[in-house]
């Protein structure tokens, strides 16, 4: 039995590792999300067989009960919200591993001093994840509306950090593990989590969902090493080095350091106020809009949360398809961070049968703009902001964006004038080139869409 579980635990981390590399294109991805599906359907079926194993019952109960909250959850979340719902699954990854630490060391039957420290590390970053990463939920999801922050937060947030390295330390070394130093332990490694994240903006929270993803991942690598589970151990480590690329992937995307987003206070002010930028926003109507771009050679579209918000992706679409009959060459620019989630901004254009071939990421795009006619922005607002390139004082100086403002004429749906996310004010709303057509963007996608029917 034991030659059959190692067995299955090596297939199910195959399927891991096969379902992680098929989800990295959007051709493969629900395949990916399948096979990965499957190998932890084996890898939790043959759990049960383990040699020693019991309280069936009571596993048996668990699972169905996390199944069906996690499927009527899964059906009922809008794609919106599906980062705070990413940010909420993966707490609850960090919080079964700090549990699963948490019963080894009030057993206190360990092999070595080596597995001890492997568990009370994984107990550590599995709390902080944990905590973290509800607090990520929180602001995502809009209970929590602005970042938390205080005079010497972060040596505060430091001091704690080494209170609970320190009562790490005599979990370690202490030849007697006393439970209220294990409760005082998750305690301050709880705290340090919520400390963590609370000062952190909304606008960098993907990039802490990511990092706290990583974390989860390490967390159960070490639980597994821990519990002699090689499934765990595999998962465990594919998930950290996914999440650490990602969150590499999304920093370098605003061309910022994980320590600058981590310990920066971007997004708590606002940049340049409307009265600093030259120029004003001029308006435009849909009939108007419809004209120009039906007339057009070139069009390029540039999605943002705002429009997964009004949910305008078919209608987008619905438009781009008028176009396309008359002609009119018809591309989908997708910045990295476009949304809240990399990716994000692709699934809802797939949701939208949106064919593969017509997006283009930023490397790929950019080279385009000068020679295309009409650049419509919907929900866009930081990934087109040129303040990017031509203001170093600007908090986003640097990053790499689209670069919209180079196209013939520019068109943004917008609901009002407010800043975008990052409470930057956006240079390319004032444009000489740029035009705002205000309202809802589903509303306004619709209106274009008569508008390009009636010529």
């Amino acid at each position: 039995m034991d030659n059959i579980i190692e067995v299955s635990y090596f297939v199910a981390a195959v399927l891991f590792i096969l379902g992680l590399k098929r989800m990295s294109s959007p051709v493969t991805a629900r395949g990916g999300i399948v096979w990965a599906g499957a190998g932890m359907l084996v890898a939790t079926l043959i759990t049960f067989f383990h040699p020693g194993m019991h309280n069936y019952v009571l596993m048996t109960t668990a699972i169905f009960i996390g199944g069906v909250a996690a499927f009527w959850s899964g059906k009922k979340v809008a794609m919106t919200d599906m980062p705070q719902m990413i940010a909420l699954y993966n707490g609850m990854g960090g919080g079964a591993a700090g549990a699963i630490a948490a019963v080894e060391l009030l057993k206190g039957n360990f092999h070595s001093q080596t597995f001890l420290t492997l568990a009370v590390l994984g107990a550590l970053i599995g709390s902080v994840s944990f905590s973290g990463s509800l607090i990520a939920f929180a602001k995502l999801q809009g209970l929590i509306r602005r970042p938390m922050r205080f005079a010497g937060q972060q040596y505060f947030n430091l001091a704690v950090f080494g209170l609970a390295l320190g009562l790490a330390g005599m979990l370690i070394f202490k030849g007697e593990l006393a439970g209220m130093v294990i409760l005082a332990f998750f305690a301050v490694a709880l705290t340090y989590g919520f400390l963590m994240a609370l000062p952190i903006g909304g606008a960098d929270m993907p990039v802490v969902i990511s990092l706290f993803n990583a974390l989860t991942g390490l967390a159960v690598a070490f639980e597994g090493f821990v519990l002699n589970n090689a499934a765990m151990i595999i998962a465990g480590t594919v998930v950290g080095s996914a999440g650490t690329l990602l969150t590499q992937l999304m920093a370098r995307a605003m061309n910022r350091s994980i320590g600058n987003v981590l310990f920066s206070s971007f997004g708590s002010s606002g940049g340049e106020a409307a009265g600093e930028l030259q120029g004003s926003m001029k308006p435009i109507d849909a009939a108007d809009a419809g004209i120009m771009m039906a007339y057009a050679e070139r069009v390029i579209i540039i999605p943002g949360y705002g429009m997964a918000v009004a949910q305008a992706q078919h209608k987008i679409w619905e438009l781009s398809e008028l176009l396309l009959k008359r002609g009119v060459d018809v591309k989908f620019a997708i910045h990295p961070v476009a949304g809240r989630m990399p990716g994000h901004m692709n699934v809802l254009l797939a949701e939208a049968n949106v064919p593969y071939d017509l997006l283009y990421d930023l490397d790929e795009i950019n080279a385009a703009f000068p020679q295309t006619d009409v650049a419509l922005v919907i929900g866009a607002n930081d990934v087109v902001n040129p303040t990017a390139r031509t203001n170093p004082d600007s908090p986003i100086y640097g990053m790499p964006i689209l670069d919209a403002d180079k196209a013939h004429n520019v068109i943004v749906i917008k609901r009002g004038q407010g800043k975008g996310f990052s409470g930057v004010e956006n240079a390319l709303f004032f444009a000489d080139n740029t035009r705002m057509l205000y309202g809802d963007g589903q509303a306004m996608a619709g209106e274009l869409i008569q508008a390009i029917k009636q010529l």
